[in-house]
């Protein structure tokens, strides 16, 4: 017999990669994430959040923040911003600036969440930077772009324009304990990533919330945790789906990375037991299955780590399937309401 679980009243939100697959292009992509933002909204979603990558076939997210304007213009309520920023990858006055000029078209909308990594491979990441020194920057880099977002200052020399004095959300992104460590030090909300990196989750969580200090921006320590979500009204279709993101995985982690993949009837015959093993492990924050299972593993994964929100991911090859796998989730939510 099945529990009666029910998922959480927490704010629930959506990672998009903006996923360009197997036949499509990415202007078919940035339309279909359109369609997709405007779909979370009316389903009560409360964030919507682009990643930067690059030099990925498969993720058309590159321009972040331009992708952000795009999907803030054709929206009106949900709050749209990066999970996030590469920083490494640019000079803080350009974010501030980027960001204040966002925040200015779409006020009390947009929010910066702020990496760590490049985001790709070392020879992209040159040719992003030519003189990025790794990422042990990136604590000033913060607190540089901070700055910027303070009210100007009479005879500041530089200054973010827009940028200065405006009100936008600056969240640190992780998937190990450093991000957790800046978080709590800054006094700034936390998002970790869950939906690929969960072995340090556990650990980062309470490191953030035993040291977090607060500031003028949070008075008490706020977390996000992702988690992927592939749901369908069934749970062998949804776990037919589900292979089109082990697929991936596979495939990133081979070093071949490309276009993103349909499903197939056997996944056992795409991977070795080897490379299941470590998908298992990678995506294990995952909740796959019939409207049911999405409510119980939902409800299961936010009374196991107690986060402040959750941020779902899905990365579904059929679009009408996306759709309806974010509407099924956003179901469990409701049902909670």
């Amino acid at each position: 017999m099945r529990m009666s679980t029910q998922a959480p009243r927490i704010p629930y939100a959506v990672l998009d990669l903006a996923p360009v697959t197997e036949g499509s292009t990415p202007a078919e992509s940035f339309a279909n994430s359109l369609d997709l933002a405007r779909h979370a909204e009316s389903l009560g979603y409360s964030r919507y959040w682009l990643a930067e990558h690059h030099n990925m076939p498969g993720i058309a997210s590159a321009a972040t923040a331009v992708l952000i304007g795009h999907i803030a213009g054709g929206t009106s309520r949900i709050r749209v911003g990066a999970g996030g920023v590469m920083l490494p990858n640019h000079a803080p006055l350009q974010v501030a600036e980027q960001f204040g000029t966002l925040a200015s078209l779409y006020p009390g909308r947009i929010d910066l969440g702020l990496g760590r990594a490049p985001g790709t491979d070392q020879p992209t990441t040159r040719a992003l930077r030519r003189y990025y020194a790794g990422a042990d920057a990136f604590p000033s880099d913060v607190m540089e772009l901070l700055r910027y977002f303070e009210p100007a200052q009479p005879g500041q020399p530089v200054q973010a324009v827009p940028g200065a004095g405006l009100d936008v959300p600056v969240w640190i992104l992780g998937s190990s304990l450093f991000g957790a460590q800046l978080a709590a030090s800054l006094g700034l909300p936390y998002a970790f990533a869950s939906h690929f990196a969960p072995a340090a989750m556990t650990e980062a969580l309470a490191l953030y919330h035993r040291d977090f200090r607060p500031s003028k921006y949070l008075r008490q320590p706020h977390a996000m945790l992702a988690l992927n979500v592939v749901a369908a009204d069934t749970r062998a279709e949804a776990q037919r789906l589900f292979t089109t993101q082990q697929q991936s995985f596979v495939r990133l982690r081979r070093g071949t990375p490309g276009l993103i993949p349909p499903p197939v009837d056997d996944i056992e015959a795409f991977w070795t037991p080897q490379e299941k093993a470590m998908v298992a492990q990678a995506l294990s924050c995952a909740v796959v299955g019939d409207p049911q299972d999405v409510r119980e593993g939902i409800a299961a994964f936010a009374a196991a780590h107690r986060p402040d929100e959750l941020m779902l991911t899905a990365n579904i090859f059929d679009h009408a399937a996306r759709r309806h796998s974010f509407a099924l989730a956003a179901a469990a939510f409701a049902r909670a309401a």
